[in-house]
């Protein structure tokens, strides 16, 4: 019986994370931005779009390239940053520093406590369309061009 319950446990480890899927309610989470202001997901947000890797968030930035400031937010967007894997001091002196120049927020996910549960592609980025926090639809860009058509619709 020990053996089964340990092989149980191995199992479910190593099993890999679902993806949050259409029709599910998104958990509330809260993070900070680049400039430390909190932020906590509520039912109003419409759009949640995540990135694991700094090549996801490069393709928010040229998708983004030229965009008024706060036209993201206006759109009912929000970015969330998977940061957890840049050295701390990369980060502080560099990195979040230079993202304060972006004109849409980053939520910056340090502790890879929540991008991980909505399984973002490693190169890209993922669109959460919501409705009172429940996911409408899942979308991944792998290229800009497509991400900023997409966003483009969205009208402010």
């Amino acid at each position: 019986m020990k053996t089964f319950w340990i092989g149980l446990a191995l199992a479910l480890l190593a099993a890999p994370a679902l993806a949050v899927e259409p029709g599910e309610r998104l958990a509330s989470w809260s993070l900070q931005d680049q400039f430390d202001r909190p932020y906590t997901l509520d039912d109003s947000l419409e759009v949640l779009l995540v990135a694991r890797s700094m090549e996801g968030a490069k393709l928010l930035e040229q998708a983004m390239a030229g965009a008024e400031p706060g036209s993201l937010e206006a759109r009912g967007a929000l970015f969330l940053a998977d940061v957890s894997r840049m050295p701390r001091l990369i980060g502080s002196l560099f990195a979040i520093p230079a993202m304060r120049d972006y004109p849409y927020r980053v939520l910056l996910d340090r502790e890879a406590q929540v991008v991980p549960q909505y399984r973002a592609p490693e190169q890209g980025v993922l669109w959460l369309q919501l409705e009172k926090g429940v996911v409408l639809e899942r979308r991944e860009y792998l290229s800009s061009a497509p991400l900023k058509a997409a966003l483009e619709q969205r009208a402010p």
